[in-house]
């Protein structure tokens, strides 16, 4: 009689076992997607999308005078993180100059804020081009992006007329000059 309880108990443990082992894993793959959904809800917050930019306060390039981001109120900005030691900003800088150009008749400000620890290699950066359009500002403590936690270098953040920030470019492509366009002026418009 005990022989023929184990035969029969041996499956039973087995099939146990193993709708043990499937509730385990249905659930440890059901945390990782919480855990996923989590992150990318974390990350979309960092990056600021909806919520008002944190005060910050740099200064201008150049003249050291300090610019209050606050102080563009009313405007659609794009302000912009970059480096010198930046590859994609090399290509970048200059065409938002351009965009700055374009834009800054219909009330738009792009503000450049350079991350370098030294000036002297934003500076150098800057001095392949005569003029620029831009307001160009330094930030050598890195106290913004400390605030903004930017995912890559250069990004780009679209804040509408009360500084709520509407968009968020991280890196940067050649084709995402047009994106950046277009969210400036539908901001600029009241279509954020």
């Amino acid at each position: 009689m005990a022989y023929r309880f184990r035969s029969i108990a041996r499956p039973l443990i087995a099939t146990a076992f193993v709708v043990t082992l499937a509730v385990g894993c249905a659930s440890t793959e059901a945390g990782t997607r919480t855990e996923e959904t989590r992150r990318t809800k974390a990350s979309s917050k960092a990056s600021g999308v909806g919520a008002p930019l944190p005060p910050i306060v740099v200064k201008r390039l150049g003249n050291g005078k300090k610019l209050d981001l606050s102080s563009h109120r009313g405007k659609a900005v794009l302000l912009d993180i970059w480096a010198s030691w930046c590859a994609p900003c090399k290509e970048e800088l200059p065409l938002l100059d351009d965009l700055a150009a374009r834009l800054k008749p219909k009330g738009i400000e792009i503000i450049a804020v350079s991350i370098d620890e030294e000036e002297a290699n934003a500076t150098a950066f800057l001095s392949a081009r005569k003029h620029w359009t831009l307001t160009v500002a330094h930030d050598p403590e890195g106290k913004v992006p400390d605030l903004l936690k930017p995912g890559k270098m250069p990004t780009s953040y679209v804040l509408d007329g009360t500084g709520i920030v509407r968009y968020v470019n991280e890196g940067f492509e050649r084709s995402d000059l047009e994106k950046l366009e277009r969210r400036l002026l539908a901001v600029a418009e009241g279509d954020s």
